[in-house]
């Protein structure tokens, strides 16, 4: 993989953490209601990304109803209150924060074919209707960390994950999940934004 994905113009983050309920639900900016607290498994990675604590993990299938984008990573974020609005219409509920899907490389793939995915998790099979679409995203081991910070600027921290995936021997095999921790907007402070990143991997060649 070309270096240049290492930092996309991507919004959003990804998780995959030990969670509890919390005591209230309220959603923020557009987002779904926050009902668990999401605890990382590992130290939190700070900006500027000059250490990275990666490790890696087995991730479960998981259901979730999307949008398709092509065009500007930086796009893909934007869509995930619209996606929202329209599930609480069809009567379908978050099962977990909202996370986005990249599958392409930037430096290879032109900016108006870039595909993208804003995705928000659901609970099991669900038959969503236009403009809603549904999948599962599928089990796989995944190179993972957990960020803080400004969301735009998470994908500074992919070179941290990537060198743990070549010390592994792995290369990548799947697209790159983002998901929120936090909702933006919910704290002033980018210190209190936490998410994670996963890389779907495998062995080398």
């Amino acid at each position: 993989m070309a270096v240049s994905r290492l930092v996309p113009l991507s919004l959003l983050l990804c998780a995959a953490a030990c969670v509890a309920p919390t005591s209230g639900s309220q959603s923020t900016a557009g987002y779904p209601p926050q009902r668990r607290v999401y605890v990382p498994d590992l130290p939190v990675s700070q900006p500027p990304f000059e250490m990275v604590h990666a490790s890696w993990k087995q991730r479960l299938d998981q259901p979730y109803v999307y949008f398709d984008h092509y065009g500007n990573y930086a796009e893909t974020g934007a869509l995930i209150p619209t996606l929202y609005r329209e599930m609480v219409a069809q009567g379908l509920e978050a099962d977990g924060p909202p996370f986005c899907l990249f599958y392409d490389d930037p430096g290879k793939v032109p900016l108006a074919e870039l595909r993208s995915r804003a995705c928000i998790p659901v609970s099991g099979p669900r038959s969503p209707t236009a403009p809603l679409a549904y999948e599962v995203l599928p089990s796989v081991t995944v190179a993972y960390a957990f960020v803080s910070g400004a969301y735009p600027d998470a994908p500074r921290a992919y070179p941290g994950i990537y060198a743990f995936m070549q010390r592994m021997n792995w290369v990548d095999a799947g697209p790159i999940r983002e998901m929120y921790l936090v909702p933006p907007g919910s704290d002033p402070r980018p210190e209190r934004l936490i998410a994670e990143i996963q890389i779907p991997a495998r062995p080398g060649e």
